[in-house]
């Protein structure tokens, strides 16, 4: 289950890639469609978060900042005698 860690309400544009940069502020990009490029990112808004090791931080649905723990799949390592 994802929490919330800073309200922002950010209003989302068609077209565009939102996410959490390296500096904890909220940036977005354009996608690239095709033929099309992809375009410069720009900084929607400044927060600041903290990162905690081990989880995934996104914008939600009503454009807030949230967090979950990563789930780490795949086998299990055999044991070195």
């Amino acid at each position: 289950m994802a929490e919330k860690v800073k309200k922002l309400g950010i209003k989302r544009q068609k077209g565009y890639l939102y996410y959490v940069d390296k500096k904890g502020d909220v940036s977005c990009a354009k996608m690239k469609r095709g033929a099309k490029k992809g375009g410069n990112p720009k900084k929607v808004a400044k927060c600041g978060i903290k990162r905690k090791e081990g989880y995934l931080y996104f914008i939600d649905k009503k454009g807030d900042v949230s967090c979950a723990k990563m789930k780490r799949g795949g086998k299990k390592k055999k044991k070195r005698r």
